[in-house]
């Protein structure tokens, strides 16, 4: 009995790994293929190798020396993090409130605004359109900004909200004993116990507006202000006819390699700031 149960035991072990195995392969895999392929040039693109058979820097000179990518990598870069300064502030002044301060309809209010994250972005492209260009923003960068703050806004402001509620309350009475206002206790008493949920909602809301492709295609109409996913669609070979894989394959990994390095660096954050407020006590 004692070597049939050892058995099962090893036996759901080994397919545990395997398993493990499987989704590690199907999830990195593609990476490391267009990784191969950047590397690529000519007829060895076409191709099919699992192993490094060539090694050629051409396809990142062309992209990085040629045609507006550097701008739009630039502009990539200054869209998300102004829009992850934006959602932060604003999504943890709304926390406060949500967390701390009783008035009627709080959680109706809370669930309405989880609520609009679930509005595909198509279903509200025609509308946030209109109000770009009455804004007068259409084609900046600031319009971008503008519709990725709306649509990170809901989950910054749930995940936030569900981390401070578990935040001592005699923290918070402490602080006004001594006399300090809310903005001074959201600064200096809150933010510094939240940084896990901080990093967590601020790297997820980076990287949707790094990633976003629908409202960076609609709202920009040139390649100065476009960001890096319409940039990396739009590239085109010396012909109409031919699609440039070294020189797509090349972006991707430049655009992908700074994301997988700040997720592996913060990941212990990230982890944490996810499973806050999912246990009690």
């Amino acid at each position: 009995m004692g070597a049939t149960f050892d058995l099962w035991k090893a036996t759901k072990w080994v397919l545990f790994y395997l398993l493990v195995a499987v989704i590690v392969v199907v999830s990195v895999f593609p990476f490391y293929y267009a990784i191969l392929t950047s590397f690529k040039t000519g007829t060895a693109l076409f191709q099919v190798n699992y192993w490094p058979t060539s090694f050629s820097l051409d396809n990142y000179w062309n992209v990085l020396n040629s045609g507006s990518f550097p701008r739009n990598l630039l502009n990539s870069i200054f869209v998300s993090s102004v829009t992850v300064i934006l959602a932060l502030f604003l999504a943890i002044t709304a926390s406060f409130a949500l967390a701390r301060v009783r008035f009627r309809g709080r959680g109706l209010l809370l669930l309405t605004i989880l609520g609009i994250s679930m509005f595909p972005q198509m279903a509200v492209l025609a509308g946030l359109f209109e109000v770009i260009r009455a804004l007068g923003i259409y084609n900046t960068p600031w319009a971008l900004i503008f519709s990725y703050t709306i649509f990170t806004l809901p989950f910054t402001v749930w995940v936030l909200t569900t981390f401070m509620r578990d935040l001592p309350v005699e923290i918070e009475e402490a602080a006004i004993v001594d006399g300090a206002s809310p903005w001074v206790i959201i600064t200096r008493v809150f933010m510094p116990l939240m940084w896990p949920a901080l990093v967590t909602t601020g790297i997820l809301a980076f990287i949707g507006a790094w990633n976003e492709f629908l409202f960076a295609l609609t709202f920009t109409s040139n390649n100065d202000t476009r960001t890096v996913p319409v940039a990396i669609a739009l590239l085109s070979g010396s012909t109409q006819y031919e699609i440039p894989w070294g020189n797509i394959m090349a972006a991707s990994v430049i655009v992908t390699v700074p994301l997988v390095i700040l997720v592996l660096v913060f990941q212990r954050k990230i982890v944490s700031g996810l499973t806050a407020g999912g246990v009690k006590g």
